[in-house]
């Protein structure tokens, strides 16, 4: 690191409280709504740090919500807490935001733009689920319907791949696990095996979280293998290899200046500095990639974090990687050139700990101050958003870096500099093609309704066609665990209703 003079104590930030809450209601209508949940995260942040910060926060960020859509949330969360923060920020849909917040508002801090910030977010899906299930109006903030909802998914995505289903995570991401699979030399059957082992990992920190919604430890074989309770949902994606947004949570972490923590009195031995961090994104398009062996964007930020390090990952001794599905962590832990055995996370993932949508990371930076705390030094996390697209990871440390806190966080054109020539995309094509990648969709009772073949052309462009579930033949080939089908021959033919079919031979 650089030698420069150690910046003053009111502009080194520091996390000096978290707070955490995971409702469970008997009753339906006793379930609290997010913004009840944020204020109660928030007062278990203050009694965290142990000093009355709420009402000098003037740096406020909320993370999305999705299970209950409000006018303004950022104005009623200030309204509930009695403050009028200079800056009130609710952002858009991402599941690296809450990093991106912290990362905000550190810099607001280096910069002596305030001296308390407050990072939260919360989700109800469960209760909203139950109580729309049962019919039930909830005692809530009335659901402000005229309020436009959250760009996602499909409003990023071309025509071609709504028609055929994959537009959703669960059917996106199954195109990097294909691809990446091949890429590293395995078989399908040893990328599901690499994708039990490290999703038993995150069950078994679940298992010991306080916090997590699902507490307990499931095997690799209880988590790869198809059953009625464990239905598969999209190639090779069974219901425990996914996020699980049904659950109601909120957490909340509250920064200040090193300065104002000791002015408050906070012992010195619980403030936990941050580093620095990176971000870089993806298009947002999928199909505007030039493949899907790797994230361009995810390496550039994760390559940049080991530097503030010393260029090694192995410094960490706690990291966080995001875990909507397999594939995002495997990838992850390759780029930091960690080995299988690296215990991936703090919290517990998306799928056991729960996925309160976009603010998984915002819980994960609450379990990581707690280990650093307790016995970890220096602490990563990663965090990501969208569909393999958009990409923050933040450093954090027990001890002072002694250095300001970088004000550029983007290394985006490191990821622009590594892409290659993305494939033109067509929607009419015949004869010759071979697989790029490819997924198959599930109905609830485990039966394939189709599948999707990424398809490349002779000359190189990229097709999206389907398979369809008469075809045994071509789905057999595609889902054959001992030889992986990316790169392998077939043709592509005009189907019935306009669009595309793949046909190995």
């Amino acid at each position: 690191m650089n030698s420069v003079s150690t910046p003053p104590p009111d502009r080194i930030p520091v996390l000096v409280g978290i707070g955490e809450i995971t409702d469970r209601p008997k009753e339906i209508t006793d379930g609290l709504e997010p913004l009840a949940l944020l204020v109660e995260a928030l007062r278990r942040a203050e009694a965290d740090s142990g000093a009355r910060l709420l009402g000098e926060i003037s740096s406020l960020d909320i993370v999305n919500f999705l299970s209950w859509r409000y006018r303004d949330p950022e104005k009623l969360l200030a309204s509930r807490l009695g403050i009028q923060p200079k800056h009130a920020y609710y952002g858009p849909v991402g599941g690296e935001s809450p990093i991106r917040y912290l990362h905000e508002a550190a810099q607001r801090i280096a910069r002596g733009e305030c001296q308390v910030a407050a990072v939260c977010g919360a989700e109800a899906q469960s209760t909203a689920t139950r109580a729309q299930r049962a019919g039930i109006t909830l005692p809530w903030t009335p659901f402000a319907h005229d309020v436009e909802e959250p760009k996602r998914g499909a409003a990023f995505q071309k025509p071609a791949a709504v028609k055929l289903g994959v537009f959703r995570p669960v059917s996106v991401y199954p195109f990097y696990e294909a691809a990446t699979a091949a890429h590293w030399g395995q078989t399908p059957r040893e990328a599901m095996a690499e994708s039990g082992s490290l999703w038993s990992a995150y069950s078994e920190e679940a298992s010991e979280n306080p916090n997590a919604w699902l507490k307990r430890r499931f095997t690799p074989e209880e988590i790869t293998t198809p059953s009625a309770d464990n239905r598969l949902i999209a190639w090779p994606y069974t219901k425990l290899m996914v996020a699980n947004p049904t659950v109601n949570m909120g957490g909340a972490l509250l920064m200040t200046s090193l300065a104002k923590a000791r002015a408050a009195g906070i012992p010195e031995q619980r403030l936990i500095h941050i580093v620095g961090g990176a971000s870089a994104e993806e298009p947002r398009d999928y199909l505007e990639r030039d493949q899907f062996a790797e994230s361009h964007a995810q390496n550039a930020v994760l390559k940049a974090v080991t530097e503030l390090v010393g260029g090694d990952a192995k410094a960490f001794d706690a990291i966080e990687l995001y875990s909507c599905f397999p594939c995002v962590p495997k990838m992850a832990r390759r780029t930091l050139g960690l080995g299988a055995d690296v215990k991936p996370t703090v919290t517990g993932g998306l799928t056991f700990f729960g996925a309160p949508l976009n603010t998984y990371m915002t819980h994960a930076a609450c379990a990581m101050v707690r280990k650093l705390r307790e016995d970890a030094t220096l602490g990563l996390l990663y965090g990501q958003g969208g569909f393999v697209t958009k990409h923050h990871a933040l450093v954090l440390s027990r001890r002072a870096s002694g250095e300001p806190l970088a004000q550029a966080t983007s290394v985006q054109s490191e990821a622009d500099r590594n892409r290659g020539v993305v494939p033109p995309f067509v929607t009419e094509a015949s004869g010759p093609a071979t697989v790029e990648s490819f997924t198959a969709l599930y109905g609830r009772d485990n039966a394939i309704e189709h599948g999707v073949v990424m398809a490349r052309t002779p000359d190189n462009a990229r097709a999206l066609a389907q398979v369809p579930a008469y075809d045994k033949a071509t789905l057999a080939h595609l889902l054959n665990m001992d030889r992986s089908p990316v790169g392998s021959s077939g043709a592509l033919s005009r189907a019935d209703d306009g669009g595309l079919e793949w046909r190995v031979g």
